[in-house]
């Protein structure tokens, strides 16, 4: 794909219009209890064409990517346009006209690792604990890979070809407690095909045995006291909260739709102490876990601070609500297979270090709560949360105490952001989750 010409067909372009190739290739393997009880590999290809016509969309997409489709794509989505056009005339002017090129390649640079190769390394992983973790009730080893091949050329002038490759483990360990099973889990992984991330297992036993720790304390754990408290969310939490509660309230399309954000532009809706930037590619100068260079219309990723020192600063758009909007696009729009339209979404989305340490911001506290790991979560466009805590500890006098029992947190992120009196001087990503918005991304 990468060697994929598309310039052929920027004749046949009769108004904007963005030609793209995609292939997924994904792979699976699941491990219970030492037993291989999922093991499997796909791969999703095609081709899309999408036009513009004086506010209109017209879309289309095929598996099959021979020059005749092609040129039948491009045709077919220019009919569609002014299809639409003809019952919406909406009558809206071009698009931005920016344009991004380039080539970005993500992938393992030595010898691929076989499935098999892949399998025998979780089971190293999976045998360890089933040796050292004594008190574990089972045991749960997931890889998930995906790697993200995208050729992309634009009436505007763009081309870029992108590979982007992620592969993430998931390690759940169970427990019994005198109240019922108990469970823990540890995201590993990030950025990279799984020869780059899977190089050695003995990397990953730390982190196991810490999250094993943590899990002999959670049986013994006890439930939180109902009502309002004061908290330190960690990493994984923070930015949950981040994503889900506050970032998908600044996407264009859903403060067009309505949500709290449109109404706080340049106003102060956090503590002077949050910054959130939604990154691109880089962040302090290392790649970010899902690098997005040019967005799946041709458009150059940028930066986008979304709260700047508490200020709501900036939304996140796609081309169509930066026309709207009187803005520039910031490169927000992407697609997950070859036939999704593109969507505004979150690339890299964080918090931005403060100068606090986690040991200063525990002993300030003289009642309340260290909460670590999420599960699941909903927040709605008002960025009222309620998310699932399957790991904390209580805070008492300033110091750590017992476990707690799984939990609920729930709040409006625009009111708790305001209550911010320390953020943390550590950066760390949490990148093994997926965003549903219509698509998976």
């Amino acid at each position: 794909m990468r060697n994929t010409d598309l310039t052929e067909y920027t004749k046949l372009f009769g108004t904007y219009t963005e030609l793209r190739v995609q292939e997924n290739r994904s792979m699976g393997i699941t491990i219970v209890d030492g037993t291989v009880t999922g093991n499997n590999r796909s791969s999703e290809s095609g081709v899309s064409a999408r036009c513009w016509k004086n506010g209109s969309w017209g879309m289309a997409s095929s598996p099959e990517m021979s020059p005749p489709a092609i040129r039948s794509i491009i045709e077919a989505a220019s009919e569609n346009a002014a299809f639409l056009n003809g019952k919406a005339a909406r009558g809206l002017p071009d698009l931005p006209s920016l344009s991004g090129s380039g080539e970005w390649d993500h992938s393992f640079s030595g010898i691929p690792l076989s499935q098999k190769q892949i399998i025998g390394f979780l089971r190293d992983m999976d045998s360890h604990m089933e040796r050292n973790f004594t008190k574990l009730t089972s045991r749960t080893v997931v890889l998930r890979s995906l790697d993200m091949e995208k050729r992309i050329i634009t009436s505007t002038g763009s081309s870029a070809w992108s590979l982007i490759p992620r592969t993430i483990l998931y390690v759940l360990l169970t427990a019994d407690s005198p109240s019922g099973p108990v469970q823990a889990t540890h995201v590993m992984g990030g950025l990279g095909q799984p020869g780059g991330v899977l190089s050695n297992p003995e990397d990953f036993y730390p982190g196991l045995r810490e999250t094993y720790t943590h899990l002999l304390r959670k049986v013994e754990g006890v439930h939180p006291a109902p009502g309002v408290a004061d908290c330190i969310l960690d990493a994984d939490l923070a930015g949950i909260l981040s994503h889900e509660a506050i970032g998908h309230t600044t996407e264009a399309d859903i403060v067009r739709g309505g949500s709290v954000a449109g109404d706080h532009l340049n106003d102060m809706v956090a503590s002077p102490l949050v910054t959130l930037v939604d990154y691109a590619g880089t962040a302090g100068g290392i790649t970010c876990p899902v690098p997005v260079y040019v967005d799946d219309e041709g458009t150059p990723a940028r930066d986008v601070t979304i709260i700047e020192n508490g200020v709501l600063r900036s939304y996140l758009h796609n081309r169509e609500t930066a026309l709207e909007f009187g803005v520039e696009p910031t490169g927000n729009a992407r697609g997950y297979r070859f036939s999704d339209e593109p969507l505004i979404r979150m690339r890299n989305t964080a918090i931005v270090p403060g100068e606090s340490s986690l040991e200063d911001m525990i002993s300030s506290i003289d009642k309340g709560y260290y909460l670590m790991k999420s599960s699941n979560g909903q927040a709605d466009s008002t960025s009222e949360f309620m998310f699932g805590v399957t790991l904390g500890y209580e805070i008492n006098g300033g110091k750590l105490g017992r476990a707690l029992k799984d939990m609920t947190i729930s709040g409006v992120a625009f009111d708790v952001l305001k209550t911010v009196t320390a953020v943390s001087s550590d950066m760390k990503w949490e990148c093994g989750g997926m965003c549903g918005k219509k698509q998976p991304i």
